[in-house]
Parts: structure tokens; C-alpha cells; sequence
């Protein structure tokens, strides 16, 4: 697995792809596998999990130059387009559970993408700082010593972050 792209290295490469279509392959090859990995955890069904990150990144593609650079991993944006493509298929489907053969009832499955759509927007809700660790940490799976070097914060302070991050999301999930 390639390792994560620096904040500057992926930033340049968003900017190219945005003045040069070609130049989007390479975003391709740094993200595929986990918008793969992402689609194939939800849909259970390989097939469909390659359409829609085949679907993914031709939005991508198609939107790149709407892209708005605002320190968050790329990564997090193509999850997006990829959790909507998810959520649209169930509609035009008329599905409304990721398991087969309906191993959810209705309700649960609409509870759950509810729920990760009301986390989605609570994380972009978190200060700036709780927002980049959980973002970095959980989306882009990077170390907490990765993260302390980036912030140019000692593991401590990142670990303190996650945990006030964490707390605040958990107690505004349950207000919910």
C-alpha cells in the first residue's frame, strides 16, 4: 500500500489534475484502494462495489476542478461522492439495506445511514484542530506520532485532540 501523500504533496497534485486532466491518475492510484476498500465494507456485492468506485472516480474526475482545497485529506471528499453514489444506488434500487438479502430491517438501515450522515456533518462541525486529527486519524489512518509531526504538537496534545473530539461526538450522537 502506498503511503499517505504530505498535505503539499497532495494539494500540488489536486492542483495539476484541476489545470490537467491527465494529471488525475495519480490521484487514482493514491486513493482507489480505500474508496474500493469503503464501497466493497458497504455493498457486500464485489461487482457493484467496482461499478460504483469506477462511478466514484468519474465524478471525481468529472468535478475535480470544483474542488475547493480546505486542508481536509482528499481522500474525505471521495468518500463523500462515494457514500452518496452508495445511498443513491439504494434509492434507484429501492433497497434500503447494505446487508444481502435484507439482513437489516428497513428502519435499522435508514437509522444507519441517518447516523452516518448526522456524524459526517458533526465532524465538520468539530474546531478546526479536533477536525484535522479525527480526519487524519480515522480517514486517512494515520499514526498519532504522523499526526503530532504534521500539527507540530507532541503525541500528547493529537492524543488529548482525539479524545476531546471523540467525547464531543459521542455525546452529541446520543443528544441526537
Amino acid at each position: 500500500m502506498r503511503a499517505v501523500l504530505a498535505e503539499a504533496d497532495e494539494r500540488s497534485l489536486i492542483e495539476a489534475a484541476q489545470r490537467d486532466p491527465r494529471r488525475f491518475a495519480e490521484l487514482y492510484e493514491q486513493n482507489v484502494d480505500r474508496v474500493y476498500a469503503f464501497v466493497v465494507s458497504r455493498i457486500f456485492d464485489r461487482d457493484a462495489a467496482e461499478d460504483l468506485t469506477a462511478e466514484v472516480f468519474h465524478q471525481a474526475l468529472a468535478n475535480i476542478g470544483q474542488f475547493e482545497w480546505r486542508g481536509t485529506p482528499f481522500i474525505a471528499w471521495l468518500l463523500r461522492i462515494a457514500s452518496n453514489a452508495i445511498a443513491d444506488r439504494w434509492k434507484r434500487e429501492g433497497k434500503y439495506s447494505p446487508l444481502p438479502d435484507g439482513g437489516l430491517s428497513e428502519t435499522a438501515a435508514l437509522d444507519g445511514t441517518e447516523r452516518r450522515m448526522m456524524l459526517t456533518q458533526m465532524i465538520e462541525e468539530l474546531p478546526a484542530d479536533q477536525k484535522l486529527v479525527v480526519m487524519r486519524r480515522f480517514i486517512a489512518q494515520r499514526s498519532v506520532r504522523e499526526i503530532a509531526a504534521e500539527m507540530n504538537r507532541s503525541e500528547g496534545a493529537v492524543k488529548q485532540l482525539q479524545f476531546r473530539a471523540l467525547q464531543s461526538l459521542r455525546s452529541r450522537m446520543g443528544e441526537k
